[in-house]
Parts: structure tokens; C-alpha cells; sequence
């Protein structure tokens, strides 16, 4: 029994900057928790988990865009190039 294959649904769009910004956001309010609350001396690596959270968010929210553009082009001149070898 085999059955014929459905087509793949079409990608997802989504914003990916926001996302990215909702992370950057997420680790702020740890590290100001952690500021507030004090961790103890063993647990003070933590703020630097939230410093390279926040700090990796950031490059996220400025790569993400060239990244994106990148691809579209790409795939631009791929669609360009088929329509040529038509």
C-alpha cells in the first residue's frame, strides 16, 4: 500500500526580528532580577549568562535581517536563471 505524497505546505512566515527581540527582552528582566535579588557568591556567573543572552540577542536582531535579504536574493537569481534557461 502506497500512497501518493501530499505536497509540502508553503513556508511559514514569520518575524523572526521580533522574536529575537522577545529573547533580548526576556534575558534584560532575568538579569535585572538578578540585580535586584542578589545572587549568592557561587551563582554569579548567571548575570553573565543573562549579559551574553542579551549580547547574542542583539547580534540576532541585526543579523537576522541581512540574512534574510541575502536569501531572497539568491533566490531571485535562481528563479531569474530558470526563467533564462527556459
Amino acid at each position: 500500500m502506497t500512497r501518493e505524497r501530499r505536497p509540502d505546505p508553503p513556508p511559514m512566515v514569520t518575524n523572526d526580528v521580533r522574536v529575537a527581540l522577545a529573547g533580548t527582552a526576556a534575558w534584560a528582566v532575568a538579569l535585572v532580577v538578578l540585580l535586584i535579588i542578589g545572587p549568592g557568591e557561587d551563582d554569579r556567573w548567571w548575570l553573565w549568562v543573562c549579559v551574553a543572552g542579551i549580547v547574542i540577542g542583539l547580534f540576532a536582531t541585526w543579523y537576522v535581517p541581512r540574512l534574510q535579504r541575502g536569501r531572497a536574493r539568491l533566490e531571485a537569481e535562481r528563479a531569474a536563471s530558470r526563467e533564462a534557461q527556459s
